[in-house]
């Protein structure tokens, strides 16, 4: 069985950090580059970046912060944002990312899923669904939230997976920011739809809530924000928590 992974995920906007709630009201929380130094010394298992303007201000992802990141940091690399061409995976991944999320191109272009996966590979691939809770129903949004999409989740999630993605970041936009904790019917939902490994994101505002969601659901990973930017929390920290309460994560 693989090890539970904690992953800090930075959002980016004009090359700086920022955060906010139900993917609106974004703040601004610091350097990436200065973050990714803090993070690599507390031996996280890896970083998500998401570029959250790229998509809709159509150009490519912030290739030169993770150029930056990549020659001081040492932690596997996962970008997104405005990913829509082989050329532009393949630019990231020579920049020093590890993985790209694809998102919004993948409603359109879901060919780019299965010639990335079949040219990259799998592991490189992963499938980014942002979800939102209405109305009892589990409905995908894109580009950063701002289109609802007309497909379901299952079917979506499905798809993707048998064209070739290598993993789900599911964002959850109902509890993006809200520290509340994770929506487990959401992650059980998708975990027991696909194969591959999932990684839930939205609702972190204690250590508790890591625990809960390890054990209440199967999900392989969980990612965070406001945890660390709005708290005296680390990654160290969250490590040492869920050890002791015996959640089997993964060690450095």
């Amino acid at each position: 069985m693989l090890k539970k992974r904690i992953i800090p995920t930075l959002l980016l906007r004009k090359g700086r950090m920022v955060k906010g709630v139900n993917f609106d009201n974004y703040r601004d929380t610091g350097d990436p580059v200065f973050a990714s130094r803090v993070y690599n010394s507390q031996y996280v298992d890896e970083l998500v970046f998401l570029d959250i303007d790229a998509t809709n201000e159509s150009r490519d992802t912030n290739a030169e912060i993770i150029e930056k990141v990549s020659k001081e940091c040492f932690m596997p690399l996962t970008i997104g944002g405005g990913i829509n061409s082989i050329q532009t995976i393949r630019k990231l991944l020579n920049s020093g990312a590890d993985k790209v999320v694809i998102n919004s191109a993948a409603y359109t272009q879901s060919d780019l899923i299965r010639e990335g996966a079949k040219m990259f590979g799998s592991q490189c691939i992963v499938l980014g669904i942002d979800v939102k809770k209405e109305e009892g129903e589990y409905v995908l949004y894109k580009n950063s939230g701002r289109i609802k999409c007309n497909v379901s989740l299952i079917d979506h999630i499905q798809k993707m997976e048998t064209l070739g993605a290598g993993e789900i970041f599911l964002n959850d936009i109902s509890n993006d920011g809200k520290m509340n904790g994770y929506d487990h019917e959401l992650i059980k939902l998708v975990n027991r739809s696909v194969n591959v490994p999932v990684v839930a994101c939205g609702g972190a505002g204690n250590f508790k809530h890591l625990e809960d969601a390890y054990t209440e659901t199967e999900v392989g990973a969980l990612a965070m924000a406001s945890i660390y930017h709005f708290g005296d929390n680390n990654p160290i920290r969250a490590r040492a928590y869920l050890m002791n309460h015996q959640i089997d994560i993964k060690k450095v």
